[in-house]
């Protein structure tokens, strides 16, 4: 595949090397001087790749799918923060006949842990004796906060648990992710828990989702592509 990334910093970097290493080719490599630059103009960079993945700010997102769209090179979207304009991108890929696969975290480990809080969520609503809550720790360069895999595991398990469930940020020094989601009652604590070690796990599942919406159009979320993984595993 050639592929064009958004952004240069660390993830963008790491998604660099292991596409490399993989045998695939990096064209374009757009950073955040491209906002000077015209629409059509961006998107005349991006055409004659197969596919572009974008780790920037939520606040270039819109920009970058539109630009995306306008190529008709499928995104595979990394970046969080976006989702205030949330509805309006999607809607926007869907209208005009994109490829768009977007998540709130690429680490396949953490979409295997979704499905751990979701169940637990499930046992836990049967009792009013557990209070949910979630606790979430990043690098201090993070912007959002909460971080979009908190504000997931929040839904997740908000779709059977009715009582508010509260959400701690720290932001410090060079921590690469960790998010726990704890259950507290006054006999005893149950405590889940992800801590990625690096951010290799984000760049190769962002990696396997670009192969995965190459060829394809529509709006996916990274879990249908896991889900469709689980499946073939299971046949």
């Amino acid at each position: 595949m050639k592929i064009a990334l958004f952004g240069n910093g660390k993830m963008g970097q790491l998604v660099a090397t292991q596409a490399r290493a993989a045998g695939h080719e990096i064209g374009e490599v757009i950073t955040s001087d491209a906002g000077a630059t015209s629409l059509d103009e961006l998107a005349a960079r991006l055409r004659r790749h197969d596919v572009a993945i974008d780790f920037t700010v939520g606040t270039a997102v819109g920009r970058n799918v539109a630009a995306c769209v306008n190529a008709k090179v499928p995104l595979v979207e990394g970046t969080t923060g976006w989702q205030s304009e949330k509805s309006a991108i999607l809607r926007s890929v869907t209208d005009q006949g994109g490829a768009l696969i977007y998540g709130a975290n690429f680490s396949v480990g953490v979409n295997l842990f979704y499905r751990v809080v979701a169940r637990a969520g499930e046992l836990f609503a049967r009792s009013n004796d557990y209070a949910p809550f979630i606790e979430e720790a990043h690098h201090q360069q993070k912007r959002d906060a909460p971080s979009g895999t908190a504000l997931r595991l929040h839904d997740l398990l908000k779709e059977n648990i009715a009582r508010e469930i509260f959400i701690t940020s720290t932001r410090a020094g060079s921590i690469p992710g960790t998010h726990r989601v704890g259950f507290d009652s006054a006999a005893d604590q149950i405590m889940l828990t992800h801590t990625a070690r690096s951010r290799a796990g984000f760049a190769s599942g962002a990696l396997l989702a670009a192969n995965w919406i190459v060829g394809r159009t529509g709006v996916f979320e990274f879990s249908d592509l896991i889900e469709e993984m689980i499946k073939t595993n299971d046949e």
